[in-house]
C-alpha cells in the first residue's frame, strides 16, 4: 500500500516536467520578445528541476558576459565590486570559453590563488547557449548540493536540452535582428539619398519630416528653420501646407526659438522636474495642445567641412565641441500612440539628425547665394536652346519680336473710359427758401407739372405769430393817429399853439412808427408767399414717394424738397472722369483746335446697343471734385447724337469712352502701369 502512492506521485511528477518542456518548446519556437522570453524560460526550467534558482547570461557588443535574467541569484555574486561576484564571473568565463556542460561544486575553488570558484552553498548547473556556430551565452541553474551524482548528471543533461531550444530562439531571434538592421539600413540609405536629392530648401525640409518619420518610427516629425532669434516651422510630417496662424503651430514655433535659445536638446517624457521655467511653460503649452506622450527637440547645428584627405581637419572636428556651431533650426520628433524604446529612439533620432543636419546646410547655402532665383532660372531654361526645341524657340521668339515690333508701330484709338449717367439738360431743384414744416405735398412721383403750378405749401408758425403781432401793432398805431388827429383839431378850435404843436409832434412819430410796423409786415408777408414752393419749369416730379418723404417733416433753409426735370427736352451725359486722365484729354483738346472729340457710350439698361456722342470744348469742368466712389474726378458733359432706341431714364448709369486720338498699342494697352509705377516705385 505504501508504494502506490509513491508510483504516482512520481507519474504526476514526470507529467509536470514534460508539460513544462512542451512549454519551453513552444516558447522558444514563437516570436516573442526577449523582455518576456527569458522570464517565462528560466521559470519553467527552475520550476521542472525544483531549483533553487538561475540565470541567463549572454555577450553583449563589447564581447562581455552580461546577465540577462536571473531568479533568486545571491545579491553577493551580482555585485561589481564584490569579491564572490569576481570569483563567479571569472568561472563562467572560462565555462563560456570551453563552451561545455558542466557541474561545479558548492564552495569549490580553482587555481592555486583560489581566485576562480562556486562561492555559493549551491550546485551549480550551467551549459553553454548557442545561437548559430558560436556560443553566446550560458544558462546557469542553482541546485541544492545533496542530491545522489546521477539525479545531478541528469539535472545536466535536462539543462543541456533546454539550452538546446533557447539556442534555437536564439538563432531565430539574431536572424530577425540581422533583419530588422537590413531593413533599417535600406531605409536609413532611402531617407540619405532623398534627403540630398534636391536643394530647395522648403523641399528638403519636407523631405526631411516625412521619410524621417517613416525611418524613426514615430508619430509626427517636424522641421523648424532659424531665422533671425526665432525658428519658424517650415515642414510638418503628413501635412502639405503649414497654417503658420493656427495656436498648435504658434506653440511649436515658441518651443523651437527656446530650445534653440537654451542651445541644448530637450527630450520630454511627461516631467518637466528639471526643464527651466522657460523651458517649462513653452512645453507645457504646446503638450495641451498636440497631446504628444514623449516630445524631443534637437537644435540642428551648422556641420563643419572636412577637405577629403586633410586628416588634421577630420581630428579638429572631431575634437571640437558641438555646442561651438552655429545653430541653423530644429528638429521635432513626437510620439503619441506609438512606442519606441527610448535607446532606439535616440539612435534613430541621431541618424535622422545627422543626414537632416548636412542637407539643411547645403539646401541654406543654396538658396543664400546671390540672384539664386535669376541663376536657378537661366539654368531651367536652356533645355529650350538645344536639340530639336530649338527651332521652336527660335520661331517662338520671333513671333514674339514680331508682336513687340507691332505694338511700337501700330496706332489705335486711345479711349479714356470714364462712368456717368444720363440726365435731362433742363432739370430744377426747388429749395425751401424758409425754415418750417412741411403742411401739404401736392404732388408726388411721375407727376406732370406747369411752370408755376403749386408743389409743396409749408407752415411756420414763428413766421404767423409774428404776422399777427405787426397787424396789431399797425392798427394799434392807427388808433393813436386817429386820436391825435381829433385832439389837434380841438386844439385849433381853442387857439392853444403849445398843445397843438406837442400833439402834432406826436402824430408825426406815430406816423413814423406805422411807416416801419407795414414795412415789417409786408417783409413777413412776402416770407409766408414763400411757403408755398412752386414748379419753376414745365417738367415731371422725378423724387421717388415724395410725399411719404416729406410729409409733416421739418425743413430748413436751403434743403432740396422736389426735382423738376423736363424729360421731352434735350438730354446729356454727365460723365465722372478720373483726374489722372485729364492729361491726356486736354492734350487731345488742344490738337483738336477746340473741336469737340468723339464719345462712344453704352447705357446700363441696354448694354448690347452702342451710341456716340461729342464732348464740346467748353463741357469740361474747370475744378477736380471728390467723389465717393471713383475718388479725384472732373464732370464732362457729353451731347448725344441721336436720343432714338435709347431709354430715357433719368439717372441711368453710362459706361463712354472718349476719344483723344491715335496712339502706339503699348502705349494705349500699358501707359497706367508705366504709370503707377513711376507714382508708386519711383517717386
Amino acid at each position: 500500500m505504501s508504494t502506490t502512492p509513491s508510483q504516482e506521485t512520481v507519474e504526476q511528477t514526470k507529467q509536470q516536467i514534460r508539460t513544462l518542456i512542451n512549454e519551453i518548446a513552444e516558447l522558444s519556437r514563437s516570436e516573442i520578445a526577449s523582455e518576456e522570453y527569458y522570464p517565462a524560460v528560466l521559470k519553467r526550467i527552475v520550476d521542472a528541476l525544483a531549483a533553487v534558482g538561475g540565470a541567463i547570461w549572454l555577450l553583449d557588443e563589447e564581447g562581455q558576459l552580461r546577465l540577462s535574467y536571473q531568479i533568486n541569484v545571491n545579491q553577493n555574486l551580482l555585485e561589481t565590486d564584490g569579491e564572490d561576484a569576481a570569483k563567479h564571473a571569472k568561472l563562467l568565463s572560462r565555462l563560456f570559453t570551453r563552451g561545455q556542460s558542466e557541474l561545479v561544486p558548492a564552495h569549490s575553488m580553482l587555481g592555486e590563488d583560489q581566485q576562480e570558484g562556486n562561492p555559493s552553498q549551491y550546485l551549480l548547473v550551467v551549459s553553454p547557449l548557442s545561437g548559430g556556430k558560436q556560443t553566446t551565452g550560458l544558462i546557469e541553474v542553482f541546485q541544492r548540493p545533496d542530491s545522489a551524482p546521477n539525479i545531478q548528471r541528469g539535472y545536466l543533461r535536462f539543462l543541456d536540452q533546454m539550452a538546446g531550444l533557447i539556442g534555437e530562439w536564439l538563432k531565430g531571434h539574431t536572424l530577425q535582428k540581422v533583419s530588422d538592421r537590413q531593413v533599417m539600413w535600406q531605409q536609413a540609405d532611402h531617407f540619405a539619398r532623398l534627403v540630398h536629392d534636391n536643394l530647395e530648401l522648403r523641399d528638403t525640409a519636407f523631405t526631411i519630416a516625412n521619410e524621417g518619420r517613416q525611418l524613426i518610427g514615430c508619430d509626427r516629425v517636424s522641421v523648424a528653420i532659424k531665422k533671425g532669434r526665432k525658428c519658424r516651422v517650415t515642414a510638418v510630417s503628413g501635412q502639405d501646407t503649414i497654417e503658420n496662424r493656427s495656436n498648435i503651430v504658434s506653440a511649436l514655433n515658441v518651443l523651437s526659438t527656446r530650445v534653440v535659445s537654451a542651445g541644448q536638446s530637450l527630450w520630454y517624457d511627461g516631467s518637466v522636474e528639471d526643464l527651466p521655467p522657460q523651458l517649462e511653460e513653452a512645453i507645457e503649452d504646446y503638450v495641451d495642445l498636440s497631446h504628444g506622450r514623449s516630445i524631443a527637440v534637437l537644435p540642428i547645428r551648422r556641420p563643419e567641412k572636412v577637405v577629403e584627405g586633410d586628416v588634421q581637419s577630420k581630428e579638429t572636428v572631431q575634437r571640437e565641441d558641438l555646442s561651438s556651431r552655429e545653430i541653423i533650426g530644429a528638429l521635432i520628433v513626437e510620439q503619441i500612440e506609438s512606442q519606441v524604446p527610448a535607446d532606439t529612439l535616440r539612435s534613430r533620432c541621431d541618424l535622422v539628425y545627422e543626414h537632416a543636419a548636412r542637407a539643411l546646410n547645403n539646401s541654406m547655402s543654396h538658396t543664400d547665394l546671390f540672384l539664386m532665383p535669376v541663376w536657378r532660372f537661366l539654368g531651367r531654361a536652356t533645355w529650350l536652346f538645344r536639340g530639336s526645341a530649338l527651332p521652336k524657340t527660335a520661331a517662338v521668339l520671333t513671333l514674339v519680336a514680331v508682336g513687340l515690333l507691332a505694338m511700337f508701330l501700330i496706332q489705335i484709338n486711345l479711349d479714356l473710359e470714364a462712368n456717368g449717367t444720363l440726365q435731362p439738360r433742363l432739370q430744377k431743384q426747388v429749395f425751401a427758401h424758409v425754415d418750417g414744416e412741411v403742411q401739404e405735398v401736392l404732388v408726388d412721383h411721375g407727376d406732370e407739372v406747369r411752370a408755376g403750378q403749386d408743389l409743396v405749401i409749408l407752415r411756420n408758425r414763428e413766421l404767423e405769430i409774428e404776422v399777427t403781432r405787426l397787424q396789431g401793432q399797425w392798427e394799434e398805431t392807427v388808433k393813436q393817429i386817429a386820436t391825435l388827429h381829433s385832439l389837434i383839431s380841438a386844439s385849433s378850435r381853442s387857439a392853444d399853439n403849445l398843445e397843438m404843436n406837442r400833439l402834432m409832434g406826436q402824430q408825426d412819430e406815430y406816423q413814423k412808427r406805422k411807416e416801419s410796423i407795414e414795412a415789417q409786415l409786408a417783409l413777413q408777408l412776402e416770407k409766408q408767399k414763400l411757403l408755398v414752393r412752386k414748379s419753376p419749369i414745365d417738367g415731371v416730379v422725378m423724387d421717388w414717394k415724395l410725399k411719404e418723404k416729406l410729409r409733416a417733416r421739418p425743413v430748413v433753409t436751403g434743403q432740396v424738397l422736389v426735382n423738376v426735370a423736363d424729360p421731352r427736352g434735350e438730354w446729356e451725359l454727365e460723365l465722372l472722369m478720373p483726374e489722372k486722365r485729364m492729361k491726356y484729354l486736354d492734350d487731345a483738346l488742344a490738337k483738336a483746335g477746340g473741336e469737340a472729340l468723339p464719345v462712344e457710350y453704352i447705357l446700363s439698361t441696354d448694354p448690347s446697343v452702342d451710341h456716340t456722342g461729342t464732348l464740346p470744348a467748353d463741357a469740361i469742368h474747370y475744378r477736380a471734385e471728390l467723389d465717393s466712389t471713383d475718388g479725384a474726378v472732373v464732370k464732362l458733359r457729353v451731347d448725344p447724337d441721336s436720343m432714338e432706341g435709347v431709354s430715357r431714364r433719368p439717372g441711368a448709369k453710362v459706361i463712354a469712352d472718349v476719344t483723344c486720338g491715335r496712339r502706339s498699342a503699348a502705349f494705349v494697352w500699358f501707359h497706367e502701369v508705366v504709370e503707377w509705377v513711376q507714382a508708386n516705385v519711383l517717386f
